[in-house]
């Protein structure tokens, strides 16, 4: 009930404009943002490679209805990949195409898109195209797919498990080789396109998992399951999965001390750090993950 209401209220502008103005005020957004400037990311981005954990960078924001303001986010995007780039830091982005523009025009989306891929590859780096909500899945894998050929080795994208299409979605996509990170969804979604009950959420997630790293693609495995983290393990293993053509990915803010225990055994792991001034959709969808993060999030107040 707790997630279905704050999912709802993730999508609420009214609402996200007061969240924004009290984590402003008491700083209770730290625990799942990074800041608010890239030198505040860039940080964390340095503190976690000195712990020997990767990153993927992502300006937070997203439905953007003016084209103007979706160049100045792809701009952000391409300062961003340069930032990187000069401190010699091993991170790749993330970006949301309703960031570059997607709500406006399709042509509009691309044309930002191509921007940043054009800078991601000159620098040899990389983008992961988000997936956002279900209506929005079918034009971003095609607009993925278009950039593929180009891009094969500079662009990913994100499969959620909680979708039924998510099966044909992987078949479809695993067999160019392509990076594609699978995490179990985050947005409220009707039960004619999602799963309604978490544990056909995880069954599926075993089953594209496996589907994944039976395939060329390249696996990002977006889990803070220490279930799932351990059937993926078991999986490497036993079909001797090369090192090379998968990973673990975690949130930042989230199960801290195993993303540094899952980084000690020598397995890849990447958190995803966000910044930014917009980050009230993203941080309402966190607390939906886990209610407890609720409770934690009102003691800090009540701190202050």
């Amino acid at each position: 009930m707790l997630r279905s209401v704050m999912l709802r209220l993730a999508s609420n502008r009214l609402l996200l404009h007061s969240v924004n103005k009290v984590g402003n005020r008491y700083g209770f957004a730290k625990r799942f943002v990074a800041g608010e400037t890239m030198g505040e990311a860039m940080k964390v981005v340095r503190d976690f490679a000195e712990r020997g954990i990767l990153a993927s960078v992502d300006v937070l924001g997203e439905g953007v209805r003016d084209e103007e303001e979706a160049r100045k986010a792809a701009q952000s995007y391409m300062e961003l990949l340069d930032c990187l780039a000069a401190n010699q830091l091993n991170a790749y982005i993330s970006i949301k195409l309703t960031q570059l523009g997607l709500d406006i025009s399709r042509e509009a989306c691309s044309s930002n898109l191509e921007l940043i891929l054009q800078k991601a590859k000159a620098l040899g780096n990389f983008v992961r195209i988000d997936m956002e909500s279900s209506r929005y899945t079918e034009i971003t894998v095609r607009i993925f797919e278009e950039h593929l050929r180009d891009y094969l080795e500079h662009v990913g994208i994100v499969i959620q498990s909680y979708l039924y299409r998510s099966e044909a979605d992987v078949r479809r996509l695993s067999a160019s080789g392509c990076n594609i990170r699978l995490c179990k969804g985050a947005y409220k979604e009707p039960a004619n396109v999602a799963f309604p009950k978490k544990r056909d959420v995880d069954r599926n997630y075993i089953k594209l998992l496996e589907l994944l790293l039976s395939s060329p693609a390249y696996t990002a495995i977006a889990t803070h399951d220490s279930r799932m983290i351990n059937h993926a393990r078991r999986f490497v293993a036993d079909h001797k999965v090369p090192a090379e053509k998968y990973e673990f990915q975690m949130l930042y803010g989230v199960r801290r001390e195993y993303q540094l225990e899952i980084a000690r055994q020598g397995y890849k792991m990447r958190v995803y750090v966000p910044y930014g001034r917009h980050w009230a959709p993203y941080y309402m969808r966190r607390l939906a993950e886990r209610p407890a993060n609720v409770l934690f999030i009102a003691k800090n107040m009540l701190r202050k």
